[in-house]
């Protein structure tokens, strides 16, 4: 309980000295702060702040507020729109990009947090013109209805086919539980889903 963590402050310290400052709260005792200070990193905001993201390839620089979710930033900032903004909790996965190749949901990390990785959105996953083999198969599968959901879906779709290029559709449907389609497409889904992964592994992307 009072075993010092790696800053040097323990649970036990950290009780004793606020334990000193004033009953309203809105004081904390010099030493604690003190020793608190080497944990914590430099401290922005709350005024805009300039960022540098790497957005589907390109380099963008944005003034935002610290508290920006990345969703936030690149619809609102940087025009790119394709990640929809639904429940905003992280819990639909319209807003499904990759960072660094991984799916996130963009509603739950913050735009300043992104800065060093990749980015890549709906837009990015292939050149102007062309639709990546994913895109391709929901197409072909009517794997969408209002399409709201779709560009999550997508990309959802081909992080999950990078790590399971042979899934079941089983499988698929685990894979994509983070997603949700209140349009009720998912056998579609599921069956584009596995064409993609065909077409991917004859070569399509």
């Amino acid at each position: 309980m009072s075993k010092p963590h790696e800053g040097g402050v323990s649970r036990r310290d950290f009780i004793k000295v606020t334990g000193t400052a004033l009953p309203a709260g809105v004081l904390i005792g010099e030493e604690l702060v003190e020793r608190i200070k080497p944990l914590a990193g430099p401290v922005v905001g709350p005024e805009p702040i300039s960022i540098t993201l790497s957005v589907n390839g390109r380099r963008r620089t944005l003034e935002v507020e610290p508290r920006v979710t990345l969703l936030d930033a690149l619809r609102d900032f940087a025009g790119v729109t394709g990640a929809k903004k639904v429940c905003d909790r992280g819990t639909c996965g319209a807003c499904t990009m990759l960072v660094d190749g991984k799916a996130v949901y963009g509603c739950s990390m913050l735009a300043v947090e992104a800065q060093g990785h990749e980015i890549t959105t709906i837009e990015g996953l292939a050149p102007e013109g062309q639709l990546h083999p994913v895109s391709a198969a929901f197409v072909d599968h009517d794997a969408q209805q209002c399409g709201f959901c779709t560009p999550g879906f997508v990309v959802a779709t081909k992080a999950f086919l990078d790590r399971h290029p042979n899934a079941t559709e089983e499988e698929v449907s685990r894979g994509l539980g983070g997603n949700l389609c209140r349009c009720g497409t998912y056998m579609g889904i599921r069956k584009a889903a596995i064409d993609a992964a065909r077409r991917i592994r004859a070569g399509g992307g």
